[in-house]
């Protein structure tokens, strides 16, 4: 327990730096109260997909990738020693982000240019409830680097190293329509 407090002041130190090197953005709502997600445009790079809408995604499509705050949601689980509530918590605290994720993309500059949301994960429950889909990284070396990094975050927050062996890394896409569908941002009105 000692070990996880001291890595988590750590990484709370190292956390500022960490988002003034990677481009990141908060979304916030009109209180100023935080998301969960940091957000930063980006270019996708791996494989075709065609998503259930029949959104394309292809190679150097503009995607508007999603991380989740991870040293927020570590700090309001150091309290909660099991993985079932801390699994729901953070899908209440990512569902209650959804709509501030729409809002922040009908509201940006190059909103008409951003296909849809990505991001990657080892946690593959309950996002299809969330609107998102799931497609393996077709790069082997592009997985294992990515799962390996998600390691110290798997770490301290679960109860289980199983769980993180267990957990294949996927891309999460959710269209933009399928956004704005689910979470209240109607396009035709920006």
């Amino acid at each position: 327990m000692i070990l996880r407090l001291t890595i988590l002041w750590i990484w709370k130190l190292i956390d500022p730096l960490f988002y003034l090197c990677s481009r990141l953005h908060y979304i916030n709502d009109d209180q100023n109260n935080q998301s969960v997600f940091r957000v930063r445009i980006t270019k996708y790079k791996g494989g075709n997909f065609t998503l259930a809408d029949g959104t394309k995604i292809n190679r150097n499509d503009c995607l508007l990738k999603i991380h989740l705050h991870n040293i927020r949601l570590l700090h309001e689980f150091k309290k909660i020693k099991n993985d079932l509530m801390r699994a729901r918590l953070m899908y209440k605290l990512v569902l209650s982000s959804m709509p501030l994720l729409a809002s922040y993309l009908k509201d940006h500059p190059e909103e008409s240019n951003i296909k849809g949301i990505i991001g990657i994960t080892t946690i593959n429950k309950g996002i299809r409830s969330l609107g998102f889909e799931s497609y393996p990284p077709s790069n082997s070396w592009y997985k294992y680097f990515k799962k390996l990094g998600q390691l110290p975050i798997s770490l301290i927050s679960s109860s289980s190293i199983k769980n993180f062996r267990t957990n294949s890394l996927n891309y999460l896409f959710l269209s933009k329509e399928k956004l704005y569908h689910l979470y209240g941002q109607n396009p035709s009105s920006k």
